[in-house]
């Protein structure tokens, strides 16, 4: 039996980490930690835990944290993991990270992009990108895990044959991104609140938003060079999912071949467990996968460019059920556990 602790046990991504954690057959849950005034039981602070799991969340002590725990699932703010996981692993601990302090390889466009200075550049170096379809060998092995964005994870699974292929003009990639409100994490601000976001629908960050260089370095990895997308985030009147239309030109030796990318697809994801491809002319949508961790993919092609619409939930297989995906990969489990 894994003990597993959860660092920011008390936001939407760690929420979903215990629900998804109580189910394991592997794993017992041994510590919770959070920003939290004054600890107390985790089924207090939600109380669908109730005789499930009453454990104590209190302030995060790293010392508990290392006694207790095998596997650490770190959910914090950006900026503020760098100063837990050095610790954890340098007591010989494996780590999840959610945050995006370890996903991207350039310390310089970290800070750049999170204004922050990457202060643990020895495991950056270490650290494994948390997208099994695409690294799961190296995520068995790994010590350190920087598990995925949401928008880029849905982002990257749907480009990563095309960039693979080398079937697309990748200069020309844009990405129409739409978010539950979940996806900004559990804070109070006034754009977020019921009355500001209800029966409205709005661009935010437009072409500034710090996933674009986790989704350029991911894609330009496959594809052999560099990439430079445009992308756009909306913000949806939903609690969770993601939506995202990517518009693509064909590479040039590609133009007026009519392909069949929808087999190519089906072909490139045939054993992943957890990524769907339509049928020619079929299209995923939000309900298909929320409260799962799926991502479904449909692809429409032309004689001169290519739209991939591409669907995941936001808080699974765009946070905690990915993060449990590259635990169970990591731990030998089986992949799907707890997940199904």
């Amino acid at each position: 039996m894994l003990n597993v602790g959860i660092v920011g046990a008390t936001g939407y991504a760690g929420e979903e980490l215990i629900d998804i954690l109580l189910r394991h057959p592997d794993v017992r849950i041994a510590h919770l930690s959070a920003k939290i005034d004054n600890p107390k039981a985790i089924s207090a602070i939600f109380p669908k835990f109730k005789n499930k799991i009453d454990l104590i969340c209190g302030i995060p002590d790293i010392k508990e944290i290392i006694n207790k725990s095998d596997l650490v699932f770190l959910v914090l703010p950006h900026t503020v993991s760098m100063d837990f996981a050095p610790k954890l692993l340098d007591a010989g601990k494996r780590v999840i990270d959610l945050s995006a302090d370890y996903r991207l390889k350039d310390a310089k466009i970290y800070a750049q992009f999170y204004k922050a200075k990457q202060k643990d550049k020895a495991h950056l170096n270490t650290a494994v990108y948390g997208l099994p379809e695409l690294y799961r060998e190296k995520i068995r092995r790994a010590k350190l895990i920087a598990n995925p964005g949401c928008y880029p994870t849905a982002a990257i699974l749907a480009l990563a044959p095309i960039a693979a292929f080398n079937l697309a003009d990748l200069s020309s990639i844009i990405i129409d991104a739409k978010s539950g409100v979940t996806g900004a994490g559990r804070k109070v601000a006034e754009a977020f609140l019921f009355s500001e976001i209800n029966e409205d629908f709005k661009a935010y960050k437009v072409n500034i938003h710090q996933h674009i260089p986790e989704i350029n370095q991911e894609v330009s990895i496959l594809a052999g060079k560099k990439t430079q997308i445009t992308f756009v985030p909306h913000l949806l009147p939903l609690s969770r999912g993601i939506l995202e239309t990517i518009y693509v030109k064909k590479a040039k030796s590609r133009k007026h071949k009519a392909g069949n990318l929808v087999g190519l697809y089906k072909k490139f994801y045939k054993k992943e467990p957890f990524v769907r491809i339509k049928d020619e002319g079929d299209f995923p949508r939000l309900k298909d996968v929320v409260g799962t961790n799926l991502c479904d993919i449909g692809i429409k092609e032309s004689a001169d460019s290519i739209i991939i619409v591409s669907t995941i939930d936001n808080l699974l297989k765009g946070a905690s059920g990915q993060a449990v995906q590259n635990m169970n990969i990591m731990c030998g489990f089986t992949e799907t556990s707890g997940l199904k």
